[in-house]
């Protein structure tokens, strides 16, 4: 049995769910509840991962991995479920580090807030996340459309949980107005039941 520790507001952990699902994995891995940030590390599973971050895979054999993206590559391989297909393997990773940079931003926005007293917080340093992610969704809908179009693969995963997280926690800013291509992309693929058993939850 497999040891997943994740938190159900996090979209990077919501990545490794989505496959979970999309390659039948469900049954194969325990979910362990983490919560915590860089300044409150205690639920975080810091014997298991140094950095104290989720989500961190516990395998039984050998040490925990760490990272969504070598999660991913290790249960897409696990189940063989082709979601790192090698015909266009550098495009599929590209575009879910696109898609992760979008949550690193959003995420760092969060944190300014969250993490930082009143007095300490820095308008400006957020703003600049957020040009970071609109420059991102700018460049997705520009080059990467035909990719979300193709056949499912962790790319696509990824933006879908990235665009998710900008629902979840930075929905004011609404992001569809100047990205309508991507979107509709967005609304049938938030359809996927695979997405809707892993919509975020703070």
């Amino acid at each position: 049995m497999l040891t997943l520790h994740d938190n159900p507001a996090s979209p990077y952990c919501r990545k490794v769910r989505v496959l979970l699902h999309e390659s039948g994995q469900t049954d194969d891995v325990e979910i362990a509840y983490a919560v915590g940030h860089p300044l409150a590390p205690e639920q975080m599973p810091t014997s298991q991962n140094p950095l104290g971050k989720i989500p961190t895979l516990e395998r039984g054999e050998g040490p925990a991995i760490y990272d969504s993206r070598v999660i991913c590559r290790y249960l897409d391989a696990r189940a063989k479920a082709g979601l790192y297909p090698e015909t266009r393997l550098w495009e599929v990773l590209t575009l879910e580090a696109t898609a992760d940079g979008i949550m690193d931003a959003a995420i760092l926005m969060v944190y300014e807030s969250r993490s930082r007293p009143e007095d300490k917080r820095f308008d400006g340093w957020v703003e600049a996340q957020w040009v970071k992610v609109d420059r991102s969704l700018h460049a997705i809908e520009a080059k990467w459309m035909v990719n979300l179009a193709g056949p499912l693969d962790m790319g696509q995963v990824a933006v879908g949980c990235a665009l998710g997280y900008l629902d979840f926690r930075h929905a004011a800013r609404d992001w569809r107005k100047d990205h309508p291509a991507l979107a509709d992309w967005f609304a049938g693929f938030a359809e996927r039941p695979s997405m809707q058993a892993t919509a975020p939850s703070a």
